[in-house]
């Protein structure tokens, strides 16, 4: 069996910490085995890796986001791109096609795709190893798996099966996308269970669906179709419509960590990051990715949240709100990770047609910024700490702290830290200069 990851979602209500690009699973707040921190995406490679099924794991990423998983997963799993985001079904249809051209998985083989950010038990990864059984036994197209809700969530899609037979697996009788509470609490009396996105199937039956779409099976043609692709998700396009699919039931823990409310129940400590809490203030958590104190006196119920790109403070049960206030906006992003490490945008001023962006950047021992030419800006780099080279149009030099480094327009250039490194960059960008900073 195989099994696709997919790592699509951008965690808006988990703003500032989380967005465009960096995404709720790179962020490193959950408690680790070993007493530290991890992410999502690095607490599933553990589990994958624990359930024996991290061999034949595959990860599906934007191709933005490409350098940061495979930093996240440790290079230890293929990662493959995609040029635009077009929903969870394209994102699976190109796993797969990436694994069948590639020799990897047969049409008779078990493809399992599943979100690379949930939150649940080891034993839920156990439950997949039973998908090729369940498939052969049951005849069925699709294999889901469900779990117990726990409250009637109106965050969450739900499976409405029926009788379970003696393979513990049911036939799945209709879908429910996200009813209201009351609908959901109807739902529960009616034993439906949460869908947690993750689905199973033959390859060949996912390559017969993408013939009868009139969508080519060889990856690069199927990639350079993308632009004209329309979102698709995998429940509306093939769960939905599938003549035979069965659910199988999972009684463990099972979470989409995508909002304040959900994260903050599954931190250790009430404060990450610099501050504190005082007073009478109940069910309220502090995290800080800022390098100055924030304090909360005498406020329950909130979460306090600050990074590069901004502040919030609101109620857990409101502060999903904030999903529709960042669609209102257009604002550039002040931060962003990558596989070298990370940028913080520190300033933007124009000077006449010109736009002078002064950023710190953050690179990771043994990591390189590689090497690029800027044919409308030009730069220039001081060394704040750390220790490293840069290699400006071919030629060495050593970066040490307080060297300072000046980039002409068209030079090439990049610069490896042997040490963690950090610099400022000012850079003049001209008006046909391309406007992403790093990536």
């Amino acid at each position: 069996m195989h099994t696709i990851l997919l790592c699509g979602g951008s965690g808006q209500r988990l703003w500032p910490l989380s967005g465009r690009i960096r995404s709720k699973m790179f962020l490193e707040l959950l408690p680790a085995p070993d007493g530290g921190k991890e992410s999502m995406i690095g607490r599933v490679c553990r589990q994958l890796d624990h359930a024996g099924l991290g061999a034949s794991a595959l990860f599906v990423a934007h191709e933005d986001q490409l350098a940061l998983t495979r930093r996240h997963t440790r290079n230890r799993y293929p990662v493959i791109g995609e040029p635009h985001k077009r929903g969870t079904f394209t994102a699976a249809a190109l796993g797969a096609l990436y694994l069948y051209s590639a020799g990897k998985a047969k049409p008779e083989d078990t493809l399992c795709v599943a979100p690379a950010d949930m939150y649940t038990d080891d034993a839920f990864f156990d439950c997949f190893h039973r998908f090729t059984d369940i498939l052969a036994d049951s005849q069925a197209e699709l294999v889901l798996l469900g779990t117990r809700p726990t409250h009637p969530s109106d965050q969450y899609g739900y499976i409405i099966p029926g009788n379970a037979g003696p393979g513990a697996y049911a036939p799945v009788l209709s879908f429910q996308e996200k009813p209201d509470s009351a609908r959901a609490l109807e739902l529960i009396q009616q034993q439906a269970l949460w869908n947690c996105g993750i689905f199973a199937f033959r390859l060949s039956f996912m390559l017969s669906h993408l013939e009868r779409m009139g969508l080519p099976a060889e990856p690069a043609a199927f990639t350079e179709l993308y632009p004209g692709f329309p979102v698709r998700s995998f429940d509306q396009e093939v769960a939905e419509r599938s003549r035979k699919a069965v659910v199988l039931r999972h009684e463990g823990e099972w979470r989409d960590l995508g909002s304040w409310d959900a994260l903050t129940a599954r931190l250790a400590d009430p404060v990450i990051g610099e501050g504190g809490i005082w007073g009478s203030s109940r069910d309220t958590h502090i995290v800080n990715d800022l390098g100055i104190p924030l304090h909360v006196i005498g406020v329950s119920g909130i979460v306090a949240a600050g990074s590069p790109e901004g502040i919030l403070i609101a109620g857990k049960g409101e502060a999903n709100a904030i999903k529709e206030i960042l669609q209102q906006a257009a604002e550039e992003p002040r931060y962003g990770e990558t596989g070298w490490g990370s940028y913080t945008v520190l300033d933007r001023t124009f000077s006449g047609p010109e736009l002078i962006l002064t950023l710190a950047l953050s690179l990771l021992p043994g990591h390189d910024l590689p090497e690029l030419q800027c044919q409308h800006s030009s730069k220039s780099w001081v060394i704040v700490s750390g220790q490293g080279e840069i290699v400006l149009n071919g030629l060495p030099a050593a970066a040490q702290t307080g060297g300072i480094f000046t980039i002409a327009r068209g030079d090439r250039h990049g610069i490896r830290a042997f040490t963690a490194l950090k610099l400022i960059e000012i850079r003049t960008c001209g008006q046909d200069d391309e406007q992403k900073i790093y990536s």
